[in-house]
């Protein structure tokens, strides 16, 4: 017999666990890169919306300047 901590051995139980902790960091490392792209494509999108707003109030501003020109 061995003086020392018995020999450590792969058994199917353990295997298993092992193969679940994987793919579920896997899952976890996939659904964290999409969650960055989707956050990525809302600022993109947020930059053109308040672009549209700004635009759309430079137009009103514009139209009411030029009627307030042709009024005087």
């Amino acid at each position: 017999m061995a003086d020392g901590p018995y020999p450590s051995f792969d058994c199917a139980p353990g295997l298993r666990l092992s193969a679940h902790e994987r793919i579920h960091q896997i899952e976890q490392e996939a659904l964290n890169r999409r969650l960055d792209r989707i956050e990525e494509m809302m600022a993109r999108l947020e930059k053109r919306l308040w672009l549209t707003v700004y635009g759309v109030a430079a137009v009103i501003l514009a139209q009411a300047f030029q009627s307030f020109l042709t009024a005087q």
